[in-house]
């Protein structure tokens, strides 16, 4: 067996310019092995990816407006007509925008690049781990990383998440051959990458820096003062290629309101809504807004912050199965490097990696802000860099006679550890493969007792398959150890479609989340509650608009507005046009993730009498405009309270001079649409309803009927503003 595994190469030595050391010709698994990673990657992201429809229709729509323009495009706005932005920069926008110019709008068209930015990291991670550690720990980091469920989840979904990982992955590549090659362009390169990473999701990409800083001080060839000068080289390479899009817009005299922003400015958006108040909670809230007050709630899509977060009821299932093994393997690989150059490559790695997990997970667990479970999946990399290349290390020590006898127990006590606690998350679903918990236990047994078997056995028979006992052992304990994300990742690729919104893998748990969102939690498939993924079942109590399934009918809206007051409440799960004065009650409730269906009737009204405006219409937050983009194929519609119905959109000003100019004639009201609750722009909504005209129900030929009456006597009402 062990003349068959490919070493790793040793170019530690290998001079700056000069090139790089022979490889030793590769054993003939290694290519069918790396291909077969990739192709496992590709089936478990690509799989009935059709499926999954919009996904995220509040990302779609801007898809969709992004090919119908140019400058909606470039600013990632979410209508076409350029009125407000999404919360996030366009990076991931763009590739999903240039797939979908070129083969039309459609679900394979949108979703199939970012499935193949997942591919890709896996093969940049498996070329990074190969070339410091072998065929076979890069085989085993590939596996571990395709098959962890929180990433197939998201792989399947349009939220920006796969193309920050392919980035950052890229990034520490190229910085560990900065270190390797001991070039400055290798350096820059990797800078610049991360700078696009935050074009793709701001601060959250800088949490790789720590890592890579650390490796590169630690194992950089030259000096002190040679690495500090390419550092700073990179460091202003970093700054160049992550501000170049936010200089651009904040200096534009009349660009988009940048969504989830207090005052409209990328710039805020950085240090708020996607900066400080992802740590901080409400307390970082740049304002005390409503989007501050949410981010504080948002905690409990994660659970309770702390040292336990990501083995918690929520996430465990999603990220933890190897973390444990990762941490020992970690510490193992360490100590055996020893008293190693500096420049030695493999311990080189292992800081980055290392101090990639720990980054993460300190940041991750104790974050009090906004925490969706599918923000772990940039923990994969690190743990399965350091699963296959800590695990192969300890593995040639336990089976090297020139160690300590106590090497041959830190291997076993890692795959112990890591199978007690794939049996603990197994068994929080009750109805989840029950025999696959048993056969975990079986496989970790039998592998660790032919482990220590061979490595400790002295009979002569026993010496004659020593090599093939070791690897026996190693199989099985490998088995037991990839066996429950892989069954997670089967369950998410073959169960349905994902949630667009807050997508995670594998069976429910009945695990819950606490309070924290405005109306409370309940509907199925869709945030925390109940369907596929760690969530409890239940229904939307009226945080979100939509409690269903993405496709399905929600409820009614809560809130509303009547006799000429300002309209607010937030929607508990679609939303009802008309009022008690001639609206009538719309057709269909909020599902596909954020939104919801529209009437039909009110759709044609609205695209038949738009004439020469801009916008098609206006309603009360970004999800309900969204939908309404998707299902009139593009047609701008202005959500005026962004992402959580709390933005500051629109003013009183901006609402007359757009009627004025006949940018706009007509404004849905009622019903806040997003967690906000939708009263930042309470004003506009007041001036409309105290002097547009409502438009009657019959007027575009809506009825009432039993499946669609709201339980509340509350609605939304169509304003026309043109008179």
């Amino acid at each position: 067996m062990s003349a068959h595994i490919e070493a790793p190469v040793d170019t530690s030595a290998v001079r700056p310019g000069r090139t790089k050391a022979a490889r030793p010709r590769s054993a003939r698994w290694v290519r069918p092995a790396y291909w077969g990673s990739l192709l496992l990657a590709a089936l478990v992201y690509c799989y009935g990816l059709g499926q999954n429809g919009n996904a995220n229709s509040y990302y779609a729509a801007a898809v969709l407006s992004g090919t119908k323009s140019w400058s909606a495009m470039f600013y990632g706005s979410l209508d076409a007509g350029n009125f407000i932005t999404v919360d996030k920069p366009p990076f991931a926008l763009w590739l999903m925008e240039i797939s979908s110019r070129i083969f039309g709008f459609g679900s394979w068209q949108m979703l199939l690049p970012i499935a193949l930015c997942g591919v890709a990291s896996v093969a940049v991670l498996y070329s990074a781990v190969r070339r410091s550690f072998g065929a076979v720990a890069a085989t085993v980091a590939a596996v571990v990383m395709a098959i962890t469920p929180i990433t197939v989840a998201i792989n399947r979904d349009n939220n920006p998440d796969p193309v920050l990982v392919l980035l950052t992955v890229s990034a520490a590549w190229f910085c560990l051959e900065a270190i390797r090659r001991g070039t400055l362009w290798q350096l820059v390169v990797s800078a610049v990458l991360v700078g696009f990473a935050f074009n793709t999701k701001m601060l959250q990409a800088y949490m790789v820096l720590p890592a890579l800083f650390l490796a590169y001080v630690w194992a950089a060839r030259g000096g002190w003062l040679r690495r500090v000068r390419n550092l700073l080289v990179a460091a202003m390479a970093l700054v160049v290629s992550s501000a170049w899009w936010m200089l651009i817009v904040d200096s534009t005299k009349n660009h988009p309101f940048i969504g989830s922003s207090t005052d409209g400015t990328v710039w805020n958006l950085v240090i708020g809504y996607n900066g400080l108040q992802r740590v901080l909670g409400a307390g970082g809230a740049s304002g005390g807004s409503a989007a501050g007050r949410f981010a504080g709630a948002g905690a409990n899509f994660g659970g309770t912050s702390g040292a336990g977060r990501l083995f918690n009821s929520i996430l465990g299932g999603q990220i933890s199965w190897l973390i444990p093994f990762a941490l020992i393997a970690l510490v193992g690989a360490l100590v055996l490097r020893g008293r190693r150059p500096r420049i030695d490559m493999q311990r080189a790695s292992l800081l980055l990696w290392g101090g990639w997990l720990l980054t993460h997970y300190v940041v991750f667990s104790f974050a009090s802000g906004t925490f969706h479970p599918y923000y772990t999946t940039m923990l994969a990399p690190a743990i399965a860099a350091l699963t296959g290349a800590g695990g192969t290390m300890l593995l040639r020590a336990l089976r090297s006679r020139s160690r300590r006898a106590v090497w041959a127990a830190v291997l076993p006590v890692g795959v112990v550890v890591s199978a007690v606690w794939a049996v603990v998350l197994l068994r929080r679903t009750s109805t989840f493969a029950p025999w696959l918990w048993p056969t975990i236990a079986v496989l970790a047994a039998a592998g660790v007792v032919a482990l220590l078997v061979a490595r400790f056995g002295a009979s002569a028979a026993l010496a004659a398959v020593r090599g093939r006992l070791l690897a026996v052992g190693a199989v099985a304990a490998a088995l037991a150890l990839v066996a429950g994300p892989a069954a997670y990742a089967a369950d998410t690729m073959t169960s349905g479609a994902v949630q667009g919104v807050n997508p995670t893998g594998g069976p429910s748990t009945g695990g819950g989340f606490g309070g924290g969102m405005p109306g409370g939690f309940g509907g199925r498939d869709g945030f925390p509650g109940g369907g596929r993924g760690e969530r409890p079942a239940g229904g939307f109590g009226g945080g979100f608009p939509g409690g269903t399934a993405p496709g399905g009918a929600g409820g009614a809206a809560a809130g509303g507005a009547a006799g000429g007051a300002a309209a607010g409440g937030a929607a508990g799960g679609g939303a009802a046009a008309g009022s008690a004065d001639g609206g009538a009650r719309r057709a269909g409730g909020f599902g596909g993730g954020m939104g919801g269906s529209v009437s039909s009737a009110l759709l044609s009204y609205l695209e038949k009498n738009q004439g020469n405006a801009t916008w098609m219409v206006a309603v009360s937050s970004a999800q309900s405009a969204a939908e309404m983009i998707l299902q009139s194929g593009g047609r701008p519609v202005i959500g005026m309270g962004g992402f959580t119905g709390s933005d500051p959109a629109m003013s009183v000003a901006k609402i007359k001079s757009y009627v004025a100019s006949g940018q706009l004639r007509y404004v849905l009201v009622g019903g806040g649409g997003g967690p906000g609750g939708g009263q930042a722009n309470s004003e506009a909504t007041a001036y409309v309803t105290s002097t547009c005209t409502v438009v009657k129900a019959s007027e575009y030929g809506a009825t009432t009927s039993a499946s669609t009456t709201s339980t509340d006597s509350s609605s939304q009402v169509l304003y026309d503003c043109k008179a």
